[in-house]
Order: structure tokens, then sequence, then C-alpha cells
């Protein structure tokens, strides 16, 4: 692992251009067959129907245009993928605006076409800057100073009552009573990838929360760990080549519980990204995703609790049959929902002590 760094990532502050190369996907952790798998289905239909003169990833939350016909709503959250603007031969591809997102879903186009022969260079990406991503972020608008902690992430309906979610611009939530404590439960319709979840935990912070805790999904680095069987926790992350490390919610409960793994973290901008080379310079990582240790940083940052509390989805270091290319098989989420459950019933008892400490303080 590095040293340790207080300083934030480098940020944009205008916009760039640049050329999306492929990446070699004989390289990659996952085996060329299952990662076309995941590229298939992420791609915008109007990709795999058509060739384009040219194709230009941007930041942009805009869904008047043309919709993916991959998206599959099925779900509360994340299901809202990068929409499609055409203009003549050339194709603009907008994404929620985050520097890794963008960057990310470049390379998901460009190694795609590379996969199926039609890759001629014709795939380009501009990064958002800081200002217009911030203000993105910022359309997130609920006074959370009243909530004891507030749930960010995926597989909220879980965990929430079956009451009405209240919606807004690209986001919805619901409060619930857990043993007399007020949480708040926050997810979106689109993906908080990357840099886009610090700038979701910055916001909170401003709006008076106290406390962070983000559900997810993780790879993991070590060869011992089958996907969809435990849960990641931790409280530190290499991100950008520095350690973050945060004050977690979670203490030390979630590590001590049996199905629940700790270990160090690592950000990475994108599943693409992570090839052979890229494993062999985590030695000391146990996890990957793209979004935790900027959420952790950003937390830091803001004098606020975070933690983490994840499904081990795929393996990065050895072969199992579940991976990100198989995640809608029907055993794939009755595992996923138990280990939903386990999570749900672990805040709980986080809570609860953190009561029990809050009344033992008081005079």
């Amino acid at each position: 692992m590095t040293a340790a760094a207080s300083g934030p990532p480098p940020t944009i502050t205008r916009t760039c251009r640049f050329g999306a190369v492929p990446v070699d996907a004989r390289q990659h952790t996952m085996n060329a067959r299952r990662l076309f798998r995941y590229l298939e289905i992420k791609v915008h239909h109007l990709i795999q129907e058509h060739d384009w003169a040219s194709i230009r990833v941007v930041g942009e939350y805009d869904r008047g245009c043309v919709i993916s016909a991959n998206e599959k709503n099925d779900k509360l959250f994340n299901w809202q993928r990068p929409t499609a603007q055409i203009h003549g031969d050339d194709l603009v591809i907008k994404c929620f605006p985050g520097v890794d997102y963008v960057r990310h879903y470049a390379l998901i186009i460009a190694t795609y076409l590379n996969m199926t022969s039609r890759y001629r260079g014709h795939v380009h990406y501009q990064l958002p800057g800081e200002p217009l991503c911030r203000a993105a972020a910022g359309r997130l608008d609920i006074d959370a100073s009243a909530d004891d902690l507030v749930v960010v992430g995926w597989g909220l309906g879980r965990f929430a009552g079956s009451g009405p979610w209240t919606h807004g611009h690209g986001y919805a939530w619901q409060r619930a009573d857990i043993d007399g404590h007020q949480v708040l439960y926050l997810g979106y319709l689109h993906s908080i990838w990357g840099d886009v979840a610090s700038r979701v935990v910055s916001r909170l912070a401003a709006l008076g929360a106290r406390r962070v805790v983000y559900i997810g999904k993780v790879g993991s680095l070590d060869p011992q760990i089958a996907p969809n069987t435990c849960l990641a926790t931790g409280n530190t992350s290499v991100l950008a080549g520095r350690q973050i490390t945060w004050r977690d919610f979670f203490s030390d409960l979630a590590a001590g519980q049996p199905d629940v793994r700790p270990g160090a973290h690592v950000t990475s901008p994108s599943v693409l990204l992570e090839d052979k080379t890229w494993l062999a310079r985590h030695p000391g990582g146990r996890f990957v995703d793209p979004e935790i240790g900027h959420m952790g940083h950003a937390a830091r940052t803001a004098g606020i609790e975070f933690g983490f509390l994840h499904i081990i989805s795929n393996n990065l270091a050895r072969p199992y049959p579940d991976d990100l290319s198989n995640e809608r098989l029907s055993t794939v989420i009755e595992r996923r929902a138990q280990l939903l459950d386990r999570i749900h019933e672990i805040i709980r008892l986080r809570l609860q002590a953190a009561g029990l400490a809050e009344r033992r303080r008081a005079p």
C-alpha cells in the first residue's frame, strides 16, 4: 500500500477531449467472452445497430433524447443508462456528469466496437469540468439534519417500507424508523459512478447529514472469496495512488460478523482498466470498486462518519461461475437478497450500539 495523503485527487477544471482507446480483452481479469457480455448489456442500442462516423461521450444528464433499449427498469434504482442524440452520421452519448463515468463509458464503447471489428479510432470523450459536475450533484435537495443515518446506494427497496418514494431530480428517497432512529434511504435512478459519489457525500454533508452508509457491490482481489457468499467492509482505500482513511460508522461491529470480510479497498475509475497488470500492482488490496475511496475522502473532508457494507459480486484474482456478466441469474438474485437482509440487520445492530453509547454519555 502507498503512504497516506491528506489532499484530494486532482479535479478537472476545464473541458478536455480525448480519444478512447480499446483495452486488450486478452489481458483483462475477466475472460474475453465474459467481458464481451458485460459490454454488450451496457452499450447503447444505437451503437450496436448502426455504424457512426464519430461517437462522442459527454457529461450531461438528458432524459429527453434517445433512451437505450438495454435499460431494464424493473428495479428502483441505478437503472437509467447513458442516452444518445443523433447529429447526422455523428452520435453524442450523454452520461450523468462525472469524470470517471464519462471515461468509463467511452472505454466500454471503444472496447465493444473493437471486439466486434468496428473500431476505427472514432470514439472520443469530453471530461466535464468541476463546476458542471458539482452543479449536477447539487440538484439533491433534502434536509438531512434530523436524520440519524443516511443510507445511499443499491438494494434499498429491500430495506425501506411499503410507503411511497419521494422523487427529486434523478433520485428518490424515503424515511424509516429503525428502533427509534430516523434513517433516510436515498437512491439514484442513474449511476453515481466514481467521483460522482464523492459529490453526493459532500452535498449530503452540506444538507446536514452526520453519518452516511453506502450499500453496493465490490469486486474481490482475494482469490479465496467466492462471489455472492459474503459482505465486504473497511475504512481505507487507495485513491489515485494515495491511501485514504475515514471515521468508520460501523467501527468494529461489521468486521466482527461471521459473514463479513474486512480489508483494504482500491478505488478504480473503470472496470475496463482492471486488467492483469492492474491486479499485480495492488497486492495489498482486498476489494475494488469505483466509489468507496471518493466517498470516504469526501466524508473525511466534511468531518462526518462514513461506512460501506457491500456484497462481493465478482473476483478478479480467480475465475468463479458468478461475475459481472451474469448478475441477472435467478440464483445470484436470490443469494444477494439474503445478503441484503444481513446488511439491514447489521445496520440495525450498529444503530442500537450507537444509541446505547449516546445514552451512556448523557448526564
